[in-house]
């Protein structure tokens, strides 16, 4: 595989001894299960990378299987683009893809099974009534009125919820298990609802629908799945999961294994709460480049590559913990260090005049990437007007070579893969505010030193104020301000951050412009920039920000 599943694994050497001892009869198969009710999410790479990985790490088959047992919720937008995330993430699941829907009729037989076993009745209890009667924790639940139903009268009920005889709410199916069990997932568990809505797949064939934890073993078990491997909070459910096994003829035993899901500082996960930041236009829909859904994070410019790379440095471990931001910026930045081709883009142009530059554009040749000889070059028009920007020039003289690497006036610094300049003097407004600096070239000095009292201070970025071309700039921060969202007010909307998203103009280097969309740069002193994804064009240059050259450590004080 071209990448190793995450070294730190425990479940690695449980899949291993089962091989050895015999218990894996044929291939290993995972799955990656999730519900059609969303964008997938960060939290979701790690779980892509750790089932797909395993799979190809063994030699076996990871299946895409969409849990799809609420219609209410579900969409097939969400659908085609959790498909496209893990494509687009280098995984190919094993054989067509796969939908819980496929086997409702099975279901339905199954549930059949339980009923005529006496393990499954018709309740009518309220929604309320039936959390009353649930208990708490610390309190034993109590039988439903209706739990001692005949067979007969509970096949017939059930086939009149099929029919769509009664309305949503009215009752529901509930496996027969212990309503005094210190697992309140044991506490005679919904197996069917009653939902009357078209579902995306089966259309208007069913009016009732099994919950998710009847439909999801018993998927994985049609499927012969060998390791369903799960996130921590279906931990108390495992014992559910091996009661179905237990009590239905299925026609595999799948094992079920939880580890702790991938909770990031500075970030939010919950579906529901990034649902809300979608609805209420907080973010402009769940590929807005500042979600952490993958979508998202592909369309801010973050790699495939540096994804796998951070979810495969993790640990696969049986706590929940929370992962520093910076841990997944390191290898943003790693990545792009190495991928990206380097490109100049004045963010706050002061316009420069060269007065002994010649006319007539002359053109430069410059390598996309310093490291990477590869990558070839790329041609910069050299003019007599230039933009710098504006922070890259200062009248005071008594600034030190050390503490101001730039330009100042009466002294040299070099353009990059340029000439070496000289400030000569400034023009300014009414206002005092310089608006042009007038400056000389060195001749003989674009890939050459000048003479040592020519020594320039530092090397700065610029582009052709004639011809460079203006570009949007949409700069990207983190989305919340805290560490922890919500934590301090109880909710997390208080923390998000009201500077997340400036949109300035630039003047970029012609050559980039014509980019395909989703194309990565660093430009030079300013940061990873990326083509946006759907907005970009010819006529309408547009780049996300994608991360800072360096760590800003004042962010996780």
């Amino acid at each position: 595989m071209s990448e190793s599943a995450v070294s730190h694994n425990f479940i690695r050497p449980i899949i291993q001894e089962d091989i050895d001892a015999g218990r894996v009869a044929g291939k290993v198969v995972t799955r990656f299960p999730p519900e059609p009710n969303g964008y997938l999410h960060i939290g979701h790479a790690k779980s892509i990378c750790l089932n797909f990985g395993l799979a190809e790490e063994f030699g076996g088959d990871c299946h895409l299987r969409f849990d799809d047992t609420n219609p209410a919720k579900e969409e097939q937008e969400y659908i085609e683009a959790i498909k496209e995330d893990v494509q687009w993430l280098g995984f190919k699941w094993a054989g067509d893809v796969r939908y819980a829907s496929n086997y409702f009729d099975q279901f339905y037989g199954w549930a059949i099974e339980l009923i005529k076993q006496g393990k499954a009745y018709v309740c009518d209890l309220t929604a309320e009534q039936a959390s009353e009667y649930r208990g708490w924790a610390t309190k034993p639940g109590k039988a439903s009125p209706f739990r001692d139903r005949s067979v007969e009268e509970n096949l017939a009920l059930f086939e009149k919820m099929k029919q769509g005889e009664f309305e949503e709410g009215f009752c529901v199916l509930r496996a027969k298990i212990d309503m005094a069990s210190p697992n309140m997932n044991l506490r005679d568990p919904i197996l069917y609802r009653i939902r009357k809505k078209a579902h995306h797949q089966t259309g208007d064939k069913w009016c009732i629908y099994p919950s998710y934890d009847f439909a999801h073993g018993q998927g994985d078990a049609i499927e012969g799945v060998t390791h369903s491997i799960c996130t921590l909070e279906f931990q108390d459910h495992r014992p559910l999961y091996e009661w179905f096994i237990e009590n239905l003829p299925l026609p595999s035993e799948p094992k079920q294994y939880e580890f702790g899901r991938l909770n990031i500082n500075y970030t939010v996960t919950s579906k529901r709460n990034l649902k809300q930041l979608v609805d209420d236009n907080i973010v402009a829909g769940w590929h807005d480049p500042r979600m952490p859904t993958i979508s998202g994070m592909r369309r801010r410019g973050y790699s495939a590559s540096a994804l796998r790379a951070f979810c495969n440095g993790l640990a696969v471990a049986k706590t929940d913990g929370i992962v520093d931001i910076a841990q997944l910026e390191f290898e943003i930045r790693n990545d792009l260090n190495e991928n990206a081709a380097r490109a100049m883009c004045v963010l706050n142009p002061l316009k420069v005049s060269i007065t002994n530059a010649p006319e007539s554009v002359e053109w430069l040749e410059v390598a996309n990437h310093p490291q990477q000889e590869a990558m070839g070059k790329r041609s910069l028009p050299f003019t007599k007007e230039i933009f710098i920007d504006a922070s890259d020039f200062t009248e005071d003289t008594t600034l030190s070579r050390k503490k101001f690497k730039r330009l100042v006036i009466g002294d040299y610094v070099r353009l990059r893969g340029a000439y070496v300049i000289k400030a000569d003097d400034v023009i300014k407004n009414d206002n005092g505010d310089i608006i042009e600096i007038i400056a000389s070239l060195v001749p003989d000095t674009v890939g050459q030193n000048p003479p040592p009292e020519m020594k320039p201070r530092g090397v700065i970025h610029w582009v052709s104020a004639t011809e460079g071309k203006e570009v949007e700039l949409r700069l990207y921060d983190r989305l919340f301000i805290s560490e922890a969202p919500g934590k301090e007010t109880g909710n997390y909307l208080d923390d998000v951050n009201p500077d997340s998203l400036a949109v300035i103009k630039a003047i970029a280097e012609p050559a980039i412009v014509n980019c395909e969309p989703e194309t990565a740069f660093q430009f030079e002193r300013e940061g990873y920039f990326v083509s946006d994804r759907y907005d970009h064009s010819d006529d309408n240059p547009v780049f996300n920000l994608t991360i800072s050259l360096k760590e800003d450590t004042s962010k996780n004080k």
